[in-house]
């Protein structure tokens, strides 16, 4: 049955949603989501400098960490400006075409930073399993190629997704569920045959942050067998300590998405609320919390930290 032209059309703009029954108080938000997006810029750009500028950690792990610094700082960017622009300024409105390239750079970022944490997964399995090996394996080329490997993933996996959006025509409304811009939140506006949409969507779940979980997992699986192996009780824990910050990083980034994919799917049977918080917690909450994980749980990196610092103290003196 096909529907009227007046009904089936392309907006020119959609309208994003803050924090549904809290929209009175949204410029009072808009203080801690300042602060928020202050610790993360702040925090991932002083990890990529010290990283930089210390020459004790150009070592695998911490350029591993580099490269997750500055996909946070992407993913920040993302959604910098729309967030501040609803919170803020209470202005909801954002052009179509915006709207479709926000949503790319939110999804590419995304899965670049779920690869990466494959790598650091690798690289701590790498750590303890051969330690006598971990350079030769691990070499400079082969990181590059690793952190090559995930951007053009990332660009190459969810380029398609603004494309198929754009051909749809819109009739269900133009008010998105979120304070930016998410593929499924888009989708579910779209009219007429989105089976192809759905198929694509669920296929990039599977093969980015679905395969990079399971290897992540089985990653860690071997990581523990190796600890078990160890024979003093000391020398285990360690090793574990080592995977601490990484593990933790893992699940504030897979919890949030796990529950976010499970409530676009099953979105009848929660409420606005728990969606946008998970939605919110998901590409807020790992920015903020990795360089403050990694800063006080990694000795080496505390220590460059309070260093620059320092030294930053001294010449103001």
């Amino acid at each position: 049955m096909e529907l009227s032209n007046s009904s089936w059309f392309q907006p020119s703009t959609f309208l994003l949603t803050g924090i549904p029954g809290l929209q009175a108080v949204q410029i009072w938000i808009s203080i801690p989501l300042c602060i928020m997006y202050l610790i993360a810029l702040l925090g991932n750009f002083t990890i990529l400098f010290v990283i930089k500028t210390t020459s004790i950690l150009h070592e695998p792990q911490y350029i591993f960490l580099c490269m997750l610094a500055a996909t946070d700082v992407g993913l920040s960017l993302s959604t910098l400006p729309t967030v501040f622009n609803v919170f803020l300024l209470n202005h909801r409105q954002i052009e179509f075409h915006a709207c479709l390239a926000q949503m790319f750079f939110i999804h590419t970022f995304s899965s670049m930073e779920s690869a990466i944490l494959l790598a650091m997964a690798f690289d701590r399995f790498v750590a303890i399993r051969n330690p006598l090996q971990y350079t030769v394996v691990l070499t400079p080329s082969r990181i590059i190629g690793m952190g090559l490997g995930a951007v053009t993933r990332g660009v190459v996996l969810m380029a398609p997704l603004p494309i198929l959006l754009k051909r749809l025509p819109f009739c269900k409304g133009v008010i998105l569920s979120h304070c930016y811009c998410y593929h499924p939140d888009v989708m579910k506006l779209a009219c007429g045959r989105v089976r192809v949409n759905i198929i694509y969507g669920l296929s990039l779940v599977l093969c980015s942050f679905g395969i990079d979980s399971v290897f992540i997992v089985i990653s860690y699986i071997l990581i523990l067998q190796t600890v078990l192996n160890i024979a003093s009780g000391s020398g285990r824990l360690r090793a574990l300590n080592t995977c601490v910050s990484h593990i933790f990083t893992v699940f504030i980034f897979y919890v949030p998405l796990i529950v976010l994919a499970l409530i676009h799917r099953f979105g009848t049977f929660s409420s606005p609320l728990l969606h946008v918080t998970m939605a919110n917690l998901f590409l807020f909450l790992t920015p903020v919390l990795n360089p403050l994980v990694y800063s006080l749980k990694t000795k080496q990196i505390r220590s460059a930290v309070c260093k620059v610092f320092k030294e930053r103290e001294n010449l103001l003196n």
